[in-house]
């Protein structure tokens, strides 16, 4: 679903808050909950996994009810039929997976010091499939959104667990932080001039949530069946502020990806989950 962006006033953007210096990742981490607890201190830190419902207790209560019975049911029984169908040689996803899948997601993405790069669920997955003499999916394509949708909900409840260890692990964690205050586009936004310095504020009727808790529970389903990845979701967001998005899978987002959900560790994974 299709959203514009328009321009928040220059007051938000330069009179924001600091998150204050910082030496590591949880550094960077500690600070960024201190920001947002000194924006929003009546919302408790388990409840950041709601982004903006959380301040907001009526819109709340109505997904609350959306999500006792959720119109992507059927949507998400097709990723569960995908998760299981054996493949040609008899195998399944689970075989590819410690405890057959169930409580890892939140470990992902990782570093790979032996392909040297940021490592996602979603490339475990096409990982599992090459080994299995089966076709890639497209990181983008509904499929592998169905797929992970299913494949994520196994580990519902876990608490997000990136780990950032060594220096080549640091400088991808790095650039993804860069990316992530960068700012492009026509309109000249980073996600860090919404999503920290402009968090709880209004864009036309959208409120901007704070970006702990944001990557620990995706792919979203939009609209009611509308399935959107987190990489996806970085490519719409680009797209709103007039930039020319990245490829899914670039080293670009999964450094981004990396860096987003360290930020959200400690957190319990909700996938999937409806957003309007």
């Amino acid at each position: 679903m299709k959203r514009k962006l328009t321009f928040i006033m220059a007051g938000l953007l330069l009179g924001c808050a600091s998150t204050g210096p910082a030496k590591g990742p949880e550094e960077d981490r500690n600070a960024m909950i201190k920001h947002y607890q000194q924006i929003f201190p009546d919302i408790k830190f388990e409840n950041y996994i709601y982004g903006a419902l959380a301040m907001n207790p009526d819109a709340k209560n109505q997904y609350d009810s959306f999500m006792e019975f959720p119109s992507y049911s059927i949507d998400l029984e097709k990723g569960k039929r995908m998760w299981e169908s054996p493949f040609k040689n008899g195998k399944q996803f689970s075989s590819c997976f410690p405890n057959g899948g169930k409580n890892v997601a939140g470990n992902y993405p990782y570093f790979d010091n032996a392909v040297k790069r940021v490592v996602t669920f979603e490339n475990a997955i096409n990982a599992c499939l090459k080994a299995n003499g089966e076709q890639e999916l497209k990181y983008g394509e509904k499929e592998m959104g169905l797929l992970t949708a299913y494949a994520r909900s196994l580990s519902d409840g876990m608490n997000v667990n990136v780990k950032v260890e060594g220096s080549a692990a640091l400088a991808a964690y790095e650039k993804g932080k860069a990316y992530y205050a960068t700012r492009n586009g026509q309109l000249n936004f980073s996600c860090k001039s919404c999503h920290v310095q402009a968090a709880g504020k209004f864009i036309r009727s959208d409120q901007l949530s704070m970006m702990i808790g944001q990557a620990s529970h995706w792919p979203e389903f939009r609209g009611g069946t509308d399935i959107v990845t987190l990489q996806g979701r970085f490519k719409q967001c680009e797209k709103n502020v007039r930039a020319k998005p990245k490829e899914a899978d670039s080293e670009e987002y999964n450094n981004l990806e990396y860096y987003l959900t360290y930020m959200s560790n400690g957190l319990p994974m909700q996938t999937p989950v409806f957003r309007k």
